[in-house]
């Protein structure tokens, strides 16, 4: 859904799941998931996905390919698991690592700063509450931007675009990792009659909250598939955009350059 269609009263919409909300309120709908889920975030992340979101997010790292001295922003990551994979790969080369984490929500914010606490991850990562649509960092800041599974739940995911290539330096890189289109129709079937039924399910079951993963799998569902969404990195400045498939289509990795 774009952001700006209009409602019946002339106001802009915007897709909250299934469901179209006026868009100013779905940040604040987004937030309040999110607030529900976090204690119990990354539990739910091994249980729906088997453990292979792990595997996303190493192959995410290995492509970033962190370097010493470079600076990266991880936006929508409050839980520390981008984060904390950059800032200990740019250490075992030798050098100081630099990622600012920044999320919507406090509340996972606060689960990513106890997790750093836990993990002695004292140095190098600095945490802020901020919006994907108007971050709170000076232009050309970064050597790199990264965002796991959190451009869905954007209100305008084309503003998020542009100020992810505003915050980034020239030649910087853009990387983002998101659910996608399964490219099997047999596949993509079973997927999401799973998805359907097994995320409202743990939700009930483990976070005691079914409606926040159900509107998690609707968010899936509503997202652009991967050619509209290189499309749209393009509009928004970026050059030599690619994305890679991993698990046939389930997740998607899109990079892009700041020209």
């Amino acid at each position: 859904m774009n952001p700006d269609t209009p409602e019946r009263d002339g106001s802009p919409s915007a897709s909250f799941g299934y469901r179209d909300v006026p868009a100013a309120e779905k940040a604040g709908m987004v937030r309040q998931v999110f607030e529900s889920v976090a204690p119990r975030y990354d539990l739910m992340n091994d249980l729906m996905s088997g453990g292979v979101h792990r595997l996303w997010k190493n192959t995410l790292l290995d492509v970033v390919n962190p370097r010493p001295a470079e600076k990266f922003l991880d936006v929508a990551g409050g839980t520390g698991d981008i984060a904390f994979r950059i800032l200990k790969r740019q250490q075992e080369r030798g050098g100081e690592g630099s990622v600012a984490v920044c999320d919507i929500n406090a509340a996972m914010l606060s689960v990513g700063r106890d997790r750093a606490i836990d993990r002695g991850l004292l140095r190098g990562l600095s945490w802020t509450t901020g919006d994907a649509e108007a971050l709170p960092f000076p232009d050309r800041s970064f050597d790199g931007y990264t965002i796991a599974f959190g451009l869905r739940n954007v209100t305008d995911i084309d503003k998020a675009l542009r100020e992810a290539r505003r915050v980034l330096k020239p030649g910087g890189r853009f990387f983002c990792l998101e659910f996608s289109k399964v490219t099997s129709p047999s596949v993509a079937r079973a997927y999401d009659a799973y998805s359907e039924r097994a995320l409202p399910f743990f939700g009930r079951l483990v976070a005691r909250d079914a409606e926040s993963y159900r509107y998690l799998h609707e968010s899936i569902r509503r997202f652009p598939p991967q050619h509209e969404l290189a499309r749209r990195m393009k509009e928004a400045g970026f050059g030599n955009v690619a994305w890679r498939d991993m698990t046939m289509g389930v997740v998607a990795l899109h990079s892009g350059w700041r020209l």
